[in-house]
């Protein structure tokens, strides 16, 4: 795969290609687990700013509506679903949300490899094995199409089993990419992926995977990507927080998403490194 090296060996060397060796499997946990984790945290944000989702919910059908009023009851009762932006005392961030959410939080920060620029570490609580610690944001090409110049110079391009790619960048034309895909797939309040990856504010926590650094000799792996195909099903309201996108429109093909799951329990302070290929346990 072609991803964000450790170090030096950005410079050094080119690696291209993922290697899933032929008797490994290449998911970790399933996608229903993947899935739910997902429908957890976005769902959970989407309670939490519930004071600028009014014009996305006049477009939600009944029962939709319903299913967010059983879930804002939960944590405010007696109080309507309309009327909750009058009475929501404070607003979490959304590292807090998902610690609240999974029990953790990660963030970017300057990585512990010499001259490896920014790593992702777990900020709060404890991960899990088998949890999904974060997500690997960016346009999503498919093997036909051209991605030349976003290419050129750029360490964080992701290369899945079937050739799809995904370009992490934001920056440069990849970023420029990714915002012209986002305002093209917009439908009225409707946003189809989240952009605030391209910036200092990020709507979702888990949008970090590309500043995870790989695996050395004394650096191990403790998480491995996994990609994940976004259902047909997957709530309309929520897509405002995927930090994917399609690079053509295509209602054929299902969004590719790749995540990555931890392979052990991670501490609070623990930098996150990943490997090359999938590691069966």
């Amino acid at each position: 795969m072609e991803s964000k090296a450790d170090g030096a060996s950005i410079r050094r060397s080119f690696r291209t290609l993922r290697y899933v060796p032929e008797e490994s499997k290449d998911k970790v946990i399933s996608d229903e687990d993947v899935l739910g984790t997902l429908l957890k945290v976005f769902q959970a944000l989407f309670i939490n700013d519930f004071n600028k989702q009014s014009d996305i919910l006049t477009m939600l059908p009944e029962p939709v509506k319903s299913k967010y009023q059983d879930l804002l009851s939960v944590q405010h009762p007696r109080v309507k679903l309309l009327e909750y932006r009058h009475h929501q005392q404070s607003i979490f961030k959304p590292e807090e949300i998902l610690y609240k959410t999974l029990g953790f939080s990660v963030a970017q920060a300057t990585s512990s490899l010499i001259s490896a620029g920014k790593g992702v570490f777990v900020t709060k609580g404890l991960v899990p094995k088998g949890a999904v610690v974060s997500m690997y944001p960016g346009t999503v090409y498919q093997k036909y199409e051209p991605i030349f110049f976003q290419s050129i110079g750029n360490p964080f391009i992701f290369r899945c089993l079937d050739g799809v790619l995904i370009d992490g960048n934001d920056k440069g034309i990849s970023k420029v990419v990714f915002r012209s895909c986002n305002g093209r797939d917009r439908l009225g309040p409707l946003k189809m992926s989240d952009s605030t990856w391209l910036t200092s504010e990020f709507h979702n926590p888990l949008a970090v995977g590309q500043y995870v650094n790989n695996c050395s000799n004394d650096r191990p792996a403790n998480v491995c990507y996994q990609e994940f195909d976004v259902p047909a099903v997957f709530p309309i309201e929520l897509k405002q927080y995927l930090p994917n996108i399609a690079y053509s429109f295509d209602k054929e093909s299902p969004l590719r998403c790749v995540v990555l799951v931890a392979l052990r329990d991670i501490k609070q302070g623990e930098e996150l490194f990943s490997n090359y290929y999938t590691i069966v346990s």
